[in-house]
Protein backbone atom coordinates (compact mmCIF):
# COMPACT_ATOMS: atom_id res chain seq x y z
CA UNK A 1 0.00 0.00 0.00
CA UNK A 2 1.60 3.25 -0.85
CA UNK A 3 1.99 5.73 1.79
CA UNK A 4 0.49 9.23 2.43
CA UNK A 5 2.31 11.83 1.20
CA UNK A 6 2.92 14.24 4.13
CA UNK A 7 3.90 18.04 4.11
CA UNK A 8 4.75 19.54 7.28
CA UNK A 9 2.62 23.22 8.58
CA UNK A 10 6.39 24.21 8.86
CA UNK A 11 6.97 23.64 5.66
CA UNK A 12 4.02 25.34 3.93
CA UNK A 13 4.58 28.22 5.83
CA UNK A 14 8.12 28.70 5.26
CA UNK A 15 8.84 27.16 1.98
CA UNK A 16 7.96 29.17 -1.41
CA UNK A 17 5.81 27.66 -3.50
CA UNK A 18 4.39 28.16 -7.11
CA UNK A 19 1.07 29.81 -7.59
CA UNK A 20 -1.34 28.25 -9.73
CA UNK A 21 -0.29 28.75 -13.42
CA UNK A 22 -3.46 30.02 -16.43
CA UNK A 23 -3.53 29.19 -19.51
CA UNK A 24 -5.79 32.66 -19.80
CA UNK A 25 -4.24 35.04 -17.30
CA UNK A 26 -6.69 35.00 -14.46
CA UNK A 27 -9.76 33.39 -16.34
CA UNK A 28 -8.48 29.93 -17.56
CA UNK A 29 -6.05 28.09 -14.96
CA UNK A 30 -4.48 24.75 -15.46
CA UNK A 31 -6.21 21.80 -14.19
CA UNK A 32 -9.83 20.77 -15.30
CA UNK A 33 -12.49 23.30 -16.35
CA UNK A 34 -16.43 22.73 -16.88
CA UNK A 35 -17.59 25.17 -19.60
CA UNK A 36 -21.22 24.95 -19.48
CA UNK A 37 -24.21 26.48 -21.51
CA UNK A 38 -27.63 25.12 -23.21
CA UNK A 39 -27.59 23.87 -26.47
CA UNK A 40 -26.59 25.96 -29.79
CA UNK A 41 -25.97 29.31 -27.73
CA UNK A 42 -22.42 29.32 -29.18
CA UNK A 43 -19.75 27.51 -26.89
CA UNK A 44 -18.52 26.39 -29.91
CA UNK A 45 -17.53 29.50 -31.03
CA UNK A 46 -15.77 30.37 -27.64
CA UNK A 47 -13.88 26.84 -28.00
CA UNK A 48 -12.38 27.75 -31.47
CA UNK A 49 -11.77 31.22 -30.29
CA UNK A 50 -9.88 30.14 -27.20
CA UNK A 51 -8.13 26.88 -28.94
CA UNK A 52 -6.87 29.97 -31.76
CA UNK A 53 -5.63 32.33 -29.41
CA UNK A 54 -3.65 29.82 -27.19
CA UNK A 55 -2.23 28.08 -30.59
CA UNK A 56 -0.96 31.32 -31.67
CA UNK A 57 -0.01 32.79 -28.39
CA UNK A 58 -2.30 35.74 -29.00
CA UNK A 59 -4.99 37.78 -25.95
CA UNK A 60 -8.22 36.38 -25.22
CA UNK A 61 -9.78 39.71 -25.47
CA UNK A 62 -7.60 41.38 -23.36
CA UNK A 63 -5.79 38.67 -21.57
CA UNK A 64 -3.02 37.04 -22.01
CA UNK A 65 -2.26 33.16 -23.36
CA UNK A 66 0.13 30.79 -22.58
CA UNK A 67 1.28 29.68 -25.90
CA UNK A 68 1.59 25.70 -26.73
CA UNK A 69 0.31 23.08 -28.67
CA UNK A 70 -3.31 22.97 -28.17
CA UNK A 71 -6.05 19.31 -28.95
CA UNK A 72 -9.52 20.44 -29.53
CA UNK A 73 -11.58 17.27 -29.48
CA UNK A 74 -14.83 18.37 -31.44
CA UNK A 75 -16.90 15.33 -30.77
CA UNK A 76 -20.18 16.79 -31.95
CA UNK A 77 -19.25 17.83 -35.13
CA UNK A 78 -17.34 17.45 -38.96
CA UNK A 79 -13.96 18.32 -40.14
CA UNK A 80 -15.99 20.01 -42.78
CA UNK A 81 -18.27 22.28 -39.92
CA UNK A 82 -14.30 22.71 -38.21
CA UNK A 83 -12.87 23.95 -41.47
CA UNK A 84 -15.88 26.34 -42.18
CA UNK A 85 -15.61 28.07 -38.85
CA UNK A 86 -11.89 28.61 -39.15
CA UNK A 87 -12.93 30.47 -42.27
CA UNK A 88 -15.29 32.81 -40.70
CA UNK A 89 -12.63 33.61 -37.14
CA UNK A 90 -9.13 34.08 -38.98
CA UNK A 91 -7.36 34.61 -41.72
CA UNK A 92 -4.25 32.33 -40.39
CA UNK A 93 -3.92 29.41 -37.97
CA UNK A 94 -0.63 27.30 -37.20
CA UNK A 95 0.59 23.77 -36.58
CA UNK A 96 -0.09 23.75 -33.01
CA UNK A 97 -3.85 23.42 -32.97
CA UNK A 98 -4.80 20.46 -33.11
CA UNK A 99 -8.70 18.59 -34.03
CA UNK A 100 -10.11 15.49 -33.63
CA UNK A 101 -13.84 14.09 -34.31
CA UNK A 102 -14.14 11.09 -32.57
CA UNK A 103 -12.43 9.39 -29.75
CA UNK A 104 -12.91 6.71 -26.98
CA UNK A 105 -15.06 6.63 -24.03
CA UNK A 106 -14.16 7.63 -20.49
CA UNK A 107 -14.54 4.14 -19.81
CA UNK A 108 -12.78 2.15 -22.74
CA UNK A 109 -9.57 4.19 -24.08
CA UNK A 110 -9.54 8.06 -23.75
CA UNK A 111 -7.41 8.37 -21.53
CA UNK A 112 -4.63 6.14 -22.95
CA UNK A 113 -5.17 8.20 -26.33
CA UNK A 114 -4.70 11.49 -24.73
CA UNK A 115 -1.27 10.35 -22.94
CA UNK A 116 0.11 9.11 -26.66
CA UNK A 117 -1.34 12.44 -27.79
CA UNK A 118 0.87 14.23 -25.43
CA UNK A 119 3.91 12.06 -26.00
CA UNK A 120 3.52 13.60 -29.56
CA UNK A 121 3.08 16.78 -28.42
CA UNK A 122 4.42 17.13 -25.10
CA UNK A 123 4.34 20.83 -24.77
CA UNK A 124 0.62 20.74 -24.84
CA UNK A 125 -1.29 23.83 -22.81
CA UNK A 126 -4.35 23.16 -23.59
CA UNK A 127 -7.25 20.26 -24.45
CA UNK A 128 -10.95 20.90 -25.37
CA UNK A 129 -12.98 18.06 -25.15
CA UNK A 130 -16.82 18.70 -26.44
CA UNK A 131 -18.71 17.50 -25.08
CA UNK A 132 -19.07 15.30 -21.42
CA UNK A 133 -21.80 13.40 -22.95
CA UNK A 134 -19.80 12.06 -26.52
CA UNK A 135 -17.39 10.36 -23.85
CA UNK A 136 -19.31 9.18 -21.20
CA UNK A 137 -21.14 5.78 -20.44
CA UNK A 138 -24.87 5.55 -19.72
CA UNK A 139 -24.75 4.01 -16.60
CA UNK A 140 -27.70 3.27 -13.93
CA UNK A 141 -25.67 3.46 -11.10
CA UNK A 142 -24.88 6.09 -8.12
CA UNK A 143 -25.63 9.06 -10.46
CA UNK A 144 -22.99 11.32 -8.02
CA UNK A 145 -20.21 8.63 -7.93
CA UNK A 146 -20.35 8.48 -11.40
CA UNK A 147 -20.22 12.43 -12.45
CA UNK A 148 -17.64 12.26 -9.72
CA UNK A 149 -15.34 9.79 -10.74
CA UNK A 150 -15.53 10.72 -14.42
CA UNK A 151 -14.35 14.07 -13.86
CA UNK A 152 -11.86 13.26 -11.25
CA UNK A 153 -10.36 10.62 -14.12
CA UNK A 154 -9.63 13.82 -16.02
CA UNK A 155 -8.61 16.86 -13.74
CA UNK A 156 -6.12 13.31 -12.57
CA UNK A 157 -4.18 14.16 -16.15
CA UNK A 158 -4.92 17.43 -16.03
CA UNK A 159 -2.95 17.82 -12.68
CA UNK A 160 -0.13 15.19 -13.41
CA UNK A 161 0.26 17.04 -17.03
CA UNK A 162 0.36 20.66 -15.44
CA UNK A 163 -2.05 21.95 -18.23
CA UNK A 164 -5.68 23.05 -18.56
CA UNK A 165 -8.13 20.78 -19.93
CA UNK A 166 -11.95 22.60 -20.38
CA UNK A 167 -14.84 19.96 -20.48
CA UNK A 168 -18.11 21.22 -22.38
CA UNK A 169 -21.34 20.48 -21.07
CA UNK A 170 -24.54 21.90 -20.81
CA UNK A 171 -26.87 23.49 -18.30
CA UNK A 172 -30.75 22.03 -17.32
CA UNK A 173 -33.66 24.20 -18.39
CA UNK A 174 -34.86 24.91 -14.87
CA UNK A 175 -34.95 28.75 -13.40
CA UNK A 176 -32.59 29.36 -10.48
CA UNK A 177 -31.43 32.30 -8.34
CA UNK A 178 -27.88 30.38 -8.78
CA UNK A 179 -26.47 30.26 -12.15
CA UNK A 180 -24.28 27.42 -11.48
CA UNK A 181 -27.04 25.18 -9.84
CA UNK A 182 -28.29 25.09 -13.47
CA UNK A 183 -25.66 22.61 -14.98
CA UNK A 184 -26.94 19.36 -15.73
CA UNK A 185 -26.10 16.55 -13.69
CA UNK A 186 -24.67 16.07 -9.61
CA UNK A 187 -22.50 18.45 -7.84
CA UNK A 188 -20.36 15.78 -8.44
CA UNK A 189 -19.07 17.66 -11.29
CA UNK A 190 -18.74 21.10 -10.34
CA UNK A 191 -17.71 19.97 -6.91
CA UNK A 192 -14.77 18.12 -8.49
CA UNK A 193 -13.58 20.79 -11.25
CA UNK A 194 -11.32 23.55 -10.72
CA UNK A 195 -13.30 25.81 -12.32
CA UNK A 196 -16.72 26.09 -13.87
CA UNK A 197 -17.78 28.40 -16.77
CA UNK A 198 -21.78 29.12 -17.53
CA UNK A 199 -22.57 31.34 -20.73
CA UNK A 200 -26.23 31.98 -20.40
CA UNK A 201 -28.23 34.27 -23.14
CA UNK A 202 -31.57 36.45 -21.66
CA UNK A 203 -33.25 35.17 -24.13
CA UNK A 204 -32.42 33.02 -27.09
CA UNK A 205 -32.65 35.59 -30.00
CA UNK A 206 -29.92 37.96 -27.55
CA UNK A 207 -26.89 38.52 -29.38
CA UNK A 208 -25.09 39.04 -25.99
CA UNK A 209 -24.84 36.84 -22.80
CA UNK A 210 -23.02 36.60 -19.71
CA UNK A 211 -20.49 34.33 -18.72
CA UNK A 212 -20.73 33.92 -15.24
CA UNK A 213 -17.17 32.30 -13.67
CA UNK A 214 -15.84 30.43 -10.20
CA UNK A 215 -13.34 28.56 -9.17
CA UNK A 216 -10.84 27.18 -6.42
CA UNK A 217 -8.01 29.73 -7.63
CA UNK A 218 -9.71 32.14 -9.27
CA UNK A 219 -12.07 34.96 -8.12
CA UNK A 220 -15.97 34.94 -9.11
CA UNK A 221 -16.65 37.21 -11.99
CA UNK A 222 -18.84 38.25 -14.56
CA UNK A 223 -18.41 38.55 -18.84
CA UNK A 224 -21.05 40.54 -20.80
CA UNK A 225 -20.18 39.15 -24.13
CA UNK A 226 -21.39 40.13 -27.70
CA UNK A 227 -21.76 37.69 -30.90
CA UNK A 228 -20.28 39.84 -33.50
CA UNK A 229 -19.37 38.24 -37.23
CA UNK A 230 -19.23 34.67 -35.81
CA UNK A 231 -16.83 35.86 -32.72
CA UNK A 232 -17.57 36.14 -28.75
CA UNK A 233 -16.46 40.09 -28.11
CA UNK A 234 -15.81 41.02 -24.73
CA UNK A 235 -18.21 44.07 -23.88
CA UNK A 236 -17.33 44.05 -19.87
CA UNK A 237 -15.61 42.10 -17.16
CA UNK A 238 -16.27 42.46 -13.66
CA UNK A 239 -15.07 40.87 -10.93
CA UNK A 240 -15.54 39.69 -7.02
CA UNK A 241 -14.45 43.24 -5.57
CA UNK A 242 -16.86 44.95 -7.61
CA UNK A 243 -19.78 43.19 -7.74
CA UNK A 244 -19.51 42.67 -3.67
CA UNK A 245 -19.55 46.70 -3.81
CA UNK A 246 -22.48 47.10 -6.26
CA UNK A 247 -24.59 44.76 -3.52
CA UNK A 248 -23.47 47.79 -0.98
CA UNK A 249 -26.73 49.72 -0.16
CA UNK A 250 -26.37 53.42 -1.27
CA UNK A 251 -27.29 54.95 1.66
CA UNK A 252 -23.92 53.66 3.05
CA UNK A 253 -21.55 55.41 0.49
CA UNK A 254 -23.58 57.83 2.08
CA UNK A 255 -23.03 57.15 5.68
CA UNK A 256 -19.25 57.38 5.03
CA UNK A 257 -19.41 60.49 3.49
CA UNK A 258 -21.18 61.85 6.34
CA UNK A 259 -18.69 60.61 8.96
CA UNK A 260 -15.69 61.91 7.61
CA UNK A 261 -15.58 64.72 9.51
CA UNK A 262 -16.73 63.33 12.57
CA UNK A 263 -14.84 61.01 15.37
CA UNK A 264 -17.94 59.51 17.06
CA UNK A 265 -21.94 59.80 16.68
CA UNK A 266 -24.49 58.15 18.62
CA UNK A 267 -28.32 58.31 18.25
CA UNK A 268 -31.35 56.47 17.20
CA UNK A 269 -31.66 54.94 13.47
CA UNK A 270 -34.28 58.05 13.12
CA UNK A 271 -32.12 60.60 14.25
CA UNK A 272 -29.17 58.86 12.21
CA UNK A 273 -31.25 59.18 8.88
CA UNK A 274 -32.43 62.58 9.67
CA UNK A 275 -28.64 64.15 10.74
CA UNK A 276 -28.05 62.58 6.64
CA UNK A 277 -30.78 63.88 5.59
CA UNK A 278 -32.15 60.83 4.40
CA UNK A 279 -35.72 59.71 4.34
CA UNK A 280 -37.36 57.71 7.44
CA UNK A 281 -38.43 54.87 5.65
CA UNK A 282 -34.67 53.29 5.99
CA UNK A 283 -34.91 53.28 9.37
CA UNK A 284 -36.27 49.72 9.84
CA UNK A 285 -33.39 48.41 7.72
CA UNK A 286 -30.37 50.97 8.64
CA UNK A 287 -29.24 48.76 11.60
CA UNK A 288 -29.36 45.59 9.79
CA UNK A 289 -27.50 46.62 6.91
CA UNK A 290 -24.71 48.85 9.46
CA UNK A 291 -24.17 45.12 11.32
CA UNK A 292 -24.38 43.28 8.14
CA UNK A 293 -21.93 44.99 6.28
CA UNK A 294 -19.99 46.14 9.65
CA UNK A 295 -16.62 43.60 9.20
CA UNK A 296 -16.41 44.44 5.48
CA UNK A 297 -17.40 47.69 3.88
CA UNK A 298 -18.03 49.90 7.18
CA UNK A 299 -14.48 48.10 8.45
CA UNK A 300 -12.76 49.25 4.79
CA UNK A 301 -13.70 52.77 5.18
CA UNK A 302 -12.40 52.64 8.77
CA UNK A 303 -16.18 52.53 10.64
CA UNK A 304 -17.10 50.67 13.57
CA UNK A 305 -20.48 49.98 14.63
CA UNK A 306 -22.06 49.08 17.70
CA UNK A 307 -25.20 50.45 19.44
CA UNK A 308 -26.34 50.74 23.24
CA UNK A 309 -29.63 49.52 24.26
CA UNK A 310 -31.17 52.52 26.12
CA UNK A 311 -34.72 52.98 28.07
CA UNK A 312 -36.29 53.91 24.97
CA UNK A 313 -34.55 51.97 22.46
CA UNK A 314 -31.16 51.15 20.73
CA UNK A 315 -28.80 53.94 20.03
CA UNK A 316 -26.33 53.36 17.35
CA UNK A 317 -22.52 54.12 18.21
CA UNK A 318 -20.37 54.51 15.02
CA UNK A 319 -16.74 55.33 15.39
CA UNK A 320 -14.31 56.76 13.26
CA UNK A 321 -10.41 56.90 12.30
CA UNK A 322 -7.78 54.15 12.37
CA UNK A 323 -8.39 50.76 11.44
CA UNK A 324 -11.81 49.66 12.67
CA UNK A 325 -11.01 46.40 13.24
CA UNK A 326 -7.89 46.66 15.62
CA UNK A 327 -10.32 48.63 17.61
CA UNK A 328 -13.41 46.52 17.29
CA UNK A 329 -11.34 43.32 17.97
CA UNK A 330 -9.90 45.18 20.78
CA UNK A 331 -13.62 44.32 22.92
CA UNK A 332 -13.51 40.32 21.77
CA UNK A 333 -13.29 39.02 25.90
CA UNK A 334 -16.00 41.73 27.26
CA UNK A 335 -19.80 39.98 28.30
CA UNK A 336 -22.03 40.52 25.10
CA UNK A 337 -24.20 42.83 27.53
CA UNK A 338 -22.61 44.66 30.03
CA UNK A 339 -24.72 47.33 32.57
CA UNK A 340 -23.46 50.54 32.32
CA UNK A 341 -23.51 53.10 34.91
CA UNK A 342 -27.05 54.48 34.06
CA UNK A 343 -28.19 51.36 34.04
CA UNK A 344 -28.43 50.85 30.13
CA UNK A 345 -27.12 48.13 28.32
CA UNK A 346 -24.35 48.18 26.22
CA UNK A 347 -23.59 46.17 23.57
CA UNK A 348 -20.07 46.51 21.57
CA UNK A 349 -19.99 44.38 18.51
CA UNK A 350 -16.35 42.73 17.03
CA UNK A 351 -15.25 40.38 14.70
CA UNK A 352 -16.45 37.71 17.15
CA UNK A 353 -19.97 38.43 17.44
CA UNK A 354 -22.47 37.44 15.43
CA UNK A 355 -24.83 40.15 15.20
CA UNK A 356 -26.34 40.51 18.87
Amino acid sequence: MQKLNLVEAETLLYEPLEKPSFVVDGLIPTGLSLFCGSQKIGKSWLMLKLCLCVSQGLPLWDMPTKEGDVLYLCLEDTFFRIQDRLFRLTDEANRKLHFAVASCKLSDGLMVQLEDYLKVYPDSRLIVIDTLQKIRTASKDNAYANDYGDISLIKDFADRHSLSVVVVHHIRKQNDSDVFNKVSGTTGLTGSADATFVLEKESRASDTAKLFVTGRDIEYQELTLRFRDCSWELVERREQAELAREAVPPVLFRLVEFMRDKAEWSGTATELLSAMGESGDLSTVITKWLNEYRTTFLSENGICYGYRRKRYGRQIVLTMGGDSRDRCDSDIGMPSHAVTADGDTAVLLSEAQSGG
